[in-house]
């Protein structure tokens, strides 16, 4: 059966806001690591860059605030694991495992995803999307090098997977709440999810112990000396405010799994920009995988997903009474 040009147009309009987010996600490290080389602890980088971001979509969240009563454990889930545990469960991993492998681990959330459809959701996934999941994390695996470093402990590849395991929930949390009779509006989830990870990464990071001085200095970025500020503010508005409200956006116009399966490019976005920025050149098995997860996005967008069933499916698990429409719909129209 041919597939309605709405749709196709749908898919289209929600690749752009996706690459933009994997565009924007992808260029947070090459701000960050100037920062970190400065004086700067890595988890401090983390909470300025949330806490910064929740500040800037407080005015958002002052908008939105009925979502407070209204969606409760959305927001409070959106900020546990799409803000705080992606981020706080990545930088405890890189701390005990080579970064490749963390990141290759972290992206492997596509793949769990594609699990939480199948068997928790309980419905079909496309052949499409399996075989782009399958490229992409094969790709992942040439552009991160992951065979130069396997001298990793349990803990940290735990870590690393409960980073996977929370990028799960950010797509699955993004999805959710978009249809309806009260859709939930994606930037006041943003907002209000920044604010939460933002009190738990102060827990978490006791920035009161950050050297604020690094802030007002300068930081050395492909041999030129840029003010600390400036890099931070990259890290907020573009790295963090832009890329969640571009990937929330993305997720509402494709699909959790095809979303999930853009996403991988921030790996090679953050490669290429390494490569130009700082100095870390790319090896001949990196760019044949940036052009393999390349190709696995490209095959996981162009399929729709099925549709989920018109009843709900008992013992679907987790998934609320109403709510399948809402995490199981086809691309919608722009």
């Amino acid at each position: 059966m041919q597939s309605s040009p709405h749709k196709g147009t749908g898919r289209i309009a929600g690749l752009g806001p996706a690459l933009v987010s994997a565009l924007a996600f992808g260029g947070s490290g090459v701000a960050a690591k100037p920062l970190i080389e400065a004086g700067l602890d890595p988890l401090h980088v983390v909470w300025l860059r949330v806490a910064g971001a929740a500040l800037v979509l407080l005015p958002v969240a002052w908008r939105h605030r009925a979502l407070v009563l209204r969606r409760p454990a959305l927001l409070a889930g959106f900020g546990l694991l799409a803000v705080a545990g992606v981020q706080a469960c990545y930088f405890a991993a890189i701390a005990r495992i080579p970064v490749g492998v963390a990141l290759l681990v972290e992206y492997l959330g596509p793949a769990l995803l594609l699990g939480w459809v199948r068997f928790v959701q309980r419905r079909s996934v496309s052949r499409a999307a399996t075989v782009g999941v399958v490229l992409a994390v094969a790709g992942l695996a040439c552009v991160v090098e992951v065979w130069a470093g396997l001298g990793f402990d349990a803990v940290g590849l735990l870590l690393a997977l409960g980073a996977a395991c929370c990028q799960v929930g950010y797509f699955v949390l993004s999805d959710h709440g978009g249809d309806g009779d009260e859709p939930v509006d994606p930037v006041g989830v943003v907002a209000y999810g920044l604010l939460v990870g933002a009190g738990l990464l102060t827990v978490v990071a006791s920035p009161w112990t950050m050297d604020w001085q690094v802030l007002a200095g300068r930081a050395e970025l492909a041999g030129a000396a840029v003010p600390a500020g400036l890099l931070l503010a990259w890290i907020v508005l573009v790295a963090t405010v832009a890329a969640y409200l571009t990937g929330v956006l993305s997720v509402r116009r494709l699909s959790p799994q095809v979303a999930g399966v853009v996403a991988c490019l921030e790996a090679v976005v953050a490669t290429v920009l390494a490569w130009v920025l700082l100095g870390e050149h790319l090896s001949t098995p990196q760019i044949v995988g940036g052009a393999v997860v390349l190709l696995g996005a490209f095959i996981a967008q162009t399929s729709t997903p099925k549709a989920a069933p018109a009843t709900p499916v008992a013992g679907g698990g987790g998934v609320p009474a109403g709510a399948e429409g809402e995490l199981s719909r086809e691309s919608r129209p722009a």
